[in-house]
């Protein structure tokens, strides 16, 4: 089996984090990072609900109900993993001590703004830690489709869905294109699965600025 484009976008994102990281990861695509981790790499996975040394997803059968991530998922831990309370959790997020935070997204705006917790039609409880994570992780990460369900860009001028914060973004990876926010407008870094600059182009309603060897 192939991999997807999903697992194509995470493994990318997974490139972005360095020895003696501690990082977060958001539910969908975030969560697959740890699968494209060197198993050698020295980092710290965090999750919201109180873990500090996630590892890559157990093998079926093999899960322990009583260890998971944020969105309920199942776990491994790694060697010297802590455990804590929400509280604790939330305090380490607001202190800054999150070096990467790598998160989904419905909307990202060219000035870095990012819309990721209230779909239209849809009952949510909320933005959970999204709000914390955007306005207080050293880098933010975003990894999403380029376009919605129905063809529409992702990447905008301006978000008209409600925002989770603003002037957050620093980077977003997607099946299409690797972009970073400049100065009101997004730069093109790298291009995924055989796109062409014109095709990125075409699917973003926003300034694109082109930044890349041999372009």
């Amino acid at each position: 089996m192939g991999v997807t484009e999903r697992e194509q976008i995470a493994r990318r994102a997974a490139s972005e984090i360095k020895p003696g990281m501690i990082v977060n990861l958001g539910i969908g695509i975030p969560s697959l990072v740890p699968n494209f981790l060197p198993t050698d790499m020295q980092v710290m996975l965090q999750a919201e609900n109180g873990v500090l040394g996630i590892g890559e997803s157990p093998e079926k059968g093999n899960e322990d109900e009583n260890l998971c991530n944020a969105a309920g998922f199942p776990v491994r831990a790694v060697k010297g993993a802590s455990y804590f309370d929400t509280t604790m959790s939330f305090a380490m997020i607001r202190r800054g001590m999150i070096d990467i935070t790598i998160l989904g997204a419905l909307q990202v705006s060219q000035s870095g703004d990012l819309a990721n917790w209230l779909v239209p039609g849809k009952k949510v409880p909320g933005m959970g830690g999204a709000m914390e994570l955007a306005q207080k992780a050293k880098k933010v990460v975003v990894v999403m489709s380029h376009t919605d369900q129905k063809g529409r860009p992702k990447l905008t001028e301006a978000c008209t869905l409600p925002l989770t914060a603003a002037g957050c973004v620093d980077m977003i990876i997607t099946e299409k294109a690797v972009l970073t926010v400049g100065r009101d407008h997004f730069v093109l870094k790298e291009l995924m699965n055989g796109s062409t600059i014109d095709e990125v182009i075409g699917l973003t309603d926003a300034e694109i600025i082109v930044d890349m060897p041999f372009s």
